[in-house]
């Protein structure tokens, strides 16, 4: 038989049924469908970004605690070198302590012994006058015993002088023995000092 039937009553044809809902898709579905599949591309795009961006973080992550473990070796090998530094500083600023002492003994040493010297040499200088003196004292007696004598025996035998030459000697021996007074008298004025 024919999809048309004459369609009671009128004698004419009736137009072929619509084929069932059930095998034909409605527009509500296909929507859904299309939706759903641009849902599960979007899932797969944002899974794929996820796990990139996990798998970026990841190496990242690793990169910056090899870089934390560097600068904490550094930091370590920084703190190791700069505790021996503060050791061999306190350690120099004792030898300096111990230096500064010894340099104030020494200083302390030499100016006793400058002062010993300055007194040594005052007391050379001393003697050394007192010796200049004393000789000088020595030499002026010296010559005035000498005259004193010459003049005695000038004295004893007036005839075999002129007597204005024997005054003049006389006057001579005075004046030496006048010089030798002088110089005895800064003798003793040297040894009062």
């Amino acid at each position: 038989m024919s999809d048309e039937q004459p369609f009671e009553g009128f004698g004419l044809a009736r137009p072929a049924p619509e084929p069932a809902p059930a095998s034909r898709p409605a527009p509500r579905r296909r929507r859904a469908a299309v939706v759903l599949a641009v849902l599960l591309v979007a899932a797969l795009v944002l899974a794929g970004y996820l796990w990139y961006s996990a798998d970026h973080w990841h190496a990242d992550s690793d990169a910056w605690q090899a870089q934390a473990r560097t600068h904490a070796a550094k930091v370590v090998d920084l703190q190791a070198k700069l505790d021996a530094s503060a050791q061999e500083l306190a350690s120099a600023r004792d030898q300096l302590a111990t230096a500064t002492t010894r340099i104030t003994q020494l200083a302390n040493e030499k100016a006793q012994l400058g002062d010993t010297n300055a007194a040594s040499q005052q007391y050379l200088d001393y003697q050394k006058r007192v010796s200049t003196a004393a000789g000088t004292v020595a030499d002026a007696l010296t010559r005035c015993t000498s005259g004193q004598q010459q003049l005695i025996q000038a004295l004893r035998t007036p005839d075999q002088y002129d007597a204005a030459d024997v005054q003049r000697f006389a006057d001579q021996v005075a004046t030496l023995c006048k010089q030798a007074t002088d110089a005895n008298t800064q003798l003793q004025q040297e040894l009062q000092q």
